[in-house]
């Protein structure tokens, strides 16, 4: 009853920010409550409120050192079935009874609930365009960036999470942006390879059932409600996909990249896997049981490059930018041509 209470006051509250409701201008957009420590970067933790666009002033307008809440760096725990300590929702921070038995996500798209479908989804729209709109505000001015996916679960002494700082730096030296799911694991050992080598760093985290919150390395970090809002962002602000091991939802950023650039959704980037002896088994289902069925054609198969080498998999994604560089200009003094000549 409780987590019933507080989940439709949550809702009432988050309902009432999409829609223009008051009283935003009296929070504070985020809390500076420690300064980092000489080896941290300083991180900005935004949360989806309309007033967040002016705070920030874009990217290229963030100074000084501001700190994220630490609140929102809770560790998992190896229970996560169990209740998690708290839970973040957009601008509202839930804590232990007052946590729900369930998330945004899945309210959203319980076919259980027919009840709500006439009652709460047209509400529930004006969230999730404000997710879209402080999406799209904030990253507007991000310079090149490569999204690296991989798992959460992965420790420090890891083989990928070492692959992964080293990926983060390498992509920083070569000037881009990382964009990650802003939780632990190889997200998190890509964030500090970034930061550390004096990159952009970016975490876009999600609700989930156990809490994981924005890594410390991350410079500037959004909290999303819906899987779907925040997949646009991965997609949309980079200019290739990085894929370290990971399970299943690493599986899901995957092949929802390679859909995208199969159906020519999207603008042919590249999409990299890391860690070949990890992804072979895959890869050899893929050629042996899809293609071989004819479900994809030999071409699609091309859509994927593998390799285990930092330079190699940074190379291929600078080459594949500078080809499409040129491919734009051809395009552009094509049609300046053309419209001269008529």
């Amino acid at each position: 009853m409780a987590g019933d209470t507080a989940n439709a006051a949550g809702d009432a509250r988050s309902d009432g920010a999409a829609s223009g409701g008051g009283g935003e201008d009296e929070l504070s957009p985020y809390h500076t409550k420690e300064e980092p420590s000489s080896t941290q970067t300083a991180v900005t933790t935004i949360n989806h409120r309309p007033v967040m666009a002016a705070l920030l002033s874009r990217v290229g307008g963030l100074v000084g050192p501001i700190v994220c809440d630490p609140r929102t760096v809770t560790p998992m725990t190896d229970a996560q079935s169990s209740q998690p300590r708290e839970r973040h929702r957009g601008m509202v921070t839930l804590r232990r009874d007052a946590i729900p038995p369930s998330t945004a996500d899945e309210r959203l798209l319980d076919s259980r609930l027919r009840h709500e479908w006439k009652t709460k989804d047209a509400w529930r729209a004006l969230r999730i365009l404000s997710e879209f709109v402080e999406g799209f505000d904030t990253l507007a001015d991000l310079p090149p960036a490569v999204s690296v996916f991989g798992s959460a679960r992965s420790k420090p002494d890891s083989p990928e999470w070492k692959l992964g700082e080293e990926l983060g730096a390498a992509l920083a030296h070569a000037g881009y942006a990382i964009i990650t799911g802003g939780g632990p694991g190889v997200m998190e050992a890509a964030n500090k390879g970034a930061a550390e080598a004096g990159g952009l760093s970016v975490g876009l985290g999600i609700e989930l059932p156990f809490e994981q919150g924005i890594n410390q390395w991350v410079d500037l970090g959004i909290d999303f409600r819906y899987f779907f809002a925040r997949k646009t962002m991965f997609v949309k602000y980079a200019q290739a996909f990085v894929v370290l091991p990971g399970g299943f939802g690493t599986l899901d950023e995957l092949f929802e990249a390679v859909t995208l650039v199969q159906t020519r959704k999207v603008t042919r980037f590249p999409v990299v896997l890391m860690g070949r002896s990890y992804w072979q088994g895959l890869l050899d289902w893929i050629r042996e049981t899809m293609m071989a069925d004819g479900k994809i054609g030999p071409e699609d198969l091309q859509l994927l490059f593998v390799t285990d080498d930092v330079d190699e998999a940074v190379r291929h994604i600078v080459e594949a930018g500078e080809y499409l560089d040129e491919l734009e200009t051809a395009s552009a003094r094509r049609t300046a041509r053309e419209a001269g000549g008529s």
